[in-house]
């Protein structure tokens, strides 16, 4: 993890983010590295499958 991860983020105002928007921000970067990994895994299927035949 990031070192911002780690640390409590402030808002625009200095105001301390809110819960539910700091999950948000975590889930939509969970997501990214998900949607990434798939694509990193189902292009080296690709590969192997082409490499095999």
């Amino acid at each position: 993890m990031t070192e911002e991860s780690t640390v409590p983020q402030q808002g625009g105002g200095g105001r301390p983010k809110g819960l539910l928007q700091q999950m948000e921000e975590l889930m939509a970067a969970l997501n990214a590295d998900l949607s990434a990994l798939d694509a990193d895994l189902q292009s080296a299927g690709r590969t192997a499958e082409e490499s095999e035949a």
